[in-house]
């Protein structure tokens, strides 16, 4: 199961609340649908538990039901619930303030959702219908999509006034509210109500950063293991020609036991030298010595 589809599994399982309440979640789940017109209303979903739910919330807001309610196929497949009845669709329009006939294009009516309870109950329903997570073992994005432009820019700001930074984009003619950073999906998840899996994703956050810092120190180590072998394949070199004119035994004593103390520990880092050097010295010492070497001239 997907996280997405475990946050939607717990907002489903939460009471459906007061008439009001009931109608607010309903909205936003109608307007992030798959059909919401004066001649059909369509709700299609892959969630078992939202297919389920949609049943109480349209009893509870409405008193009615739906006209046809289609399983899935065997194999796979969604869960697609209709209404037909012209005086259902209008009796839903009007709990919305809206007129089905004359309708022109969808607006979200502000004086249904006063309330930041209700705010919150409508951006419930908009996840339901129409939300969707990345899981946080690959990131974080949480995206809310409908193909009602006016309801897009009404929702951005919604969010907004419920403390939100979100973002928006269009793609492929739908409409696309979202939020990138994992807090925000966090306050998002417990602000509609998704409170278990605001903590999960804190916890996946946690072992994800974790799992990243160990990734980080143990390139950083190889990359200073790297670094380490180079410098001293160079100093190495060096120190062979040196061998061969003027010769070890023709270098001053602290570069001599410097060089000599490098063929002997060839992997070995300058703060490993120090140690090893007789009596032992510090490494910005040693590290002076084999500039010195390094610049030696015959």
């Amino acid at each position: 199961m997907s996280f997405s589809q475990t946050a939607k599994l717990e907002l489903c399982s939460l009471p459906i609340g007061s008439v009001h309440m009931a109608l607010a979640e309903t909205y936003g789940a109608l307007l992030y649908a798959g059909s919401f017109s004066p001649k059909e209303i369509k709700i299609v979903s892959s969630c078992a538990e939202f297919a389920e739910r949609l049943p109480a919330l349209f009893k509870r807001a409405f008193s009615l039901g739906f006209d046809e309610i289609a399983l899935p196929r065997r194999g796979g497949g969604k869960f697609t619930l209709v209404i037909n009845d012209e005086e259902k669709i209008q009796k839903i329009f009007s709990a919305f303030g809206y007129e089905a006939k004359s309708l022109l294009a969808h607006h979200i009516n502000l004086a249904v959702l006063e309330e930041d309870e209700y705010k919150a109950a409508f951006i419930r329903g908009a996840f339901l219908s129409g939300g969707s997570m990345t899981s946080p073992e690959k990131g974080y994005r949480l995206e809310l999509v409908t193909d009602h432009k006016n309801v897009w820019g009404e929702t951005y700001s919604m969010l907004l006034e419920l403390g939100f930074s979100p973002r928006s984009i269009s793609r492929g003619g739908n409409y696309i509210c979202y939020l990138k950073q994992s807090e925000a999906i966090f306050d998002f998840l417990i602000t509609i109500g998704a409170s278990k899996a605001s903590m999960e994703l804190m916890d996946a956050k946690a072992e994800r950063d974790l799992r990243n810092d160990v990734n980080r120190r143990v390139n950083c180590d190889s990359a200073n293991a790297d670094r380490l072998v180079a410098a001293a394949e160079v100093q190495l070199a060096k120190i062979r020609a040196l061998e061969e004119n003027p010769g070890i035994s023709a270098l001053p004593d602290d570069l001599a036991s410097t060089a000599i103390l490098r063929i002997a520990n060839p992997e070995s880092s300058l703060a490993e030298l120090a140690r090893l050097s007789d009596p032992p010295v510090s490494k910005s010492c040693i590290s002076h010595r084999m500039r010195k070497l390094m610049a030696y001239k015959v």
